[in-house]
């Protein structure tokens, strides 16, 4: 089979040995297109490495046709339209994955739009409702709204009663998000955002992808019993923590990531998403936020375009479209 891999920063699109036959409790996947996340970019230049045991082809998410199953599986056959959240290897034209991170497509999607659901819908999933415990009407802040994730998360927060505040970086991506449903938002560009959120009302819960940069503001909007939960690193590793505020208002840090969890904690979030998500997005109340595609020969052009931030919503690579 064909699968991307990355020396020295170049990419190629290369023969590489054919996958095993599935597992018990896996199925193979024909991939028709592979999520790009921010993650396979930190992959590539050699800051996130897979975990054990997994390959180092990237792609944690894909859309595809089931071509094989495990003794055990019952859950999927055959010629069954999926899509899967992965720990690695969705660049490529087949994958194994655990049967349980595994769903079929919702009703009325296609392939293209299906490879855009996992990764960003599972992630936003876990962080708000999972880690961020968010009950019916308390208020989140989402940082780089106009992401993917952010994308995802403010449907959520609209469909799920939630008030929801976003950051980005351009008026532009700002009416973006309040088109989805977020309440209001601030230009990143413009300075602080800790007056405008506390004009708002003050967040009781945080989904952060900055990291350092954002830790003396967002401790200054989280109100009382507030969670900040952070899920990336884009504005830096270490900062100072007032842990006077943090003790006198209750706040919760904590940090989650997606990719290292175990097939049956992953099975678990998937199958929130197809008791909740699924019928909303076939209802057309959540969509999917496909931005753009680009074949998988032109993997360097689209990270290029993630590393600009130039991207308003999911970006793909198409492996093996369907005819």
């Amino acid at each position: 089979m064909y699968a991307v891999t990355f020396s020295q920063q170049q990419s190629r699109w290369q023969s590489v040995p054919d996958l095993d036959p599935p597992g018990p409790e896996e199925v193979q996947i024909r991939v028709a297109y592979a999520g790009i996340n921010r993650a396979d970019l930190m992959q590539r230049e050699g800051n996130y490495p897979p975990p054990p045991g997994v390959t180092d082809i990237p792609g944690l998410e894909v859309s595809g046709t089931v071509t094989g199953v495990g003794v055990n599986v019952d859950s999927l056959t055959p010629g069954h339209e999926v899509c899967a959240l992965l720990a690695g290897g969705g660049y490529a034209e087949y994958v194994n994955v655990d049967a349980r991170q595994a769903l079929p497509l919702p009703q009325g999607l296609s392939l293209r739009d299906g490879a855009g659901l996992p990764e960003v819908f599972a992630t936003a999933w876990l962080n708000l409702f999972m880690e961020g415990r968010l009950k019916f009407g308390e208020r989140a802040l989402l940082h780089a709204g106009a992401s993917s994730v952010g994308q995802a998360a403010i449907q959520l927060c609209r469909v799920f009663g939630h008030p929801c505040f976003v950051t980005a970086g351009s008026q532009a991506k700002l009416d973006a998000c309040a088109a989805l449903g977020a309440d209001a938002g601030f230009n990143r560009h413009d300075g602080s955002f800790v007056e405008a959120v506390k004009a708002w009302g003050g967040a009781d819960m945080i989904l952060d992808p900055v990291g350092a940069s954002y830790l003396a503001d967002n401790q200054r909007v989280l109100n009382a019993d507030g969670r900040l939960v952070l899920i990336g690193l884009m504005g830096g590793r270490h900062a100072e923590l007032d842990m006077g505020r943090m003790l006198m208002k209750r706040q919760r840090l904590m940090g989650s990531t997606l990719r290292a969890k175990a097939s049956a904690a992953k099975g678990d979030i998937m199958q929130a998403l197809y008791a909740h998500v699924w019928p909303r997005l076939e209802s057309g109340e959540i969509s999917a936020r496909v931005d753009r595609c680009w074949p998988i020969e032109q993997v360097d052009a689209a990270h290029a375009c993630m590393a600009d931030n130039a991207n308003a919503g999911k970006m793909l690579l198409a492996i093996s479209e369907p005819s």
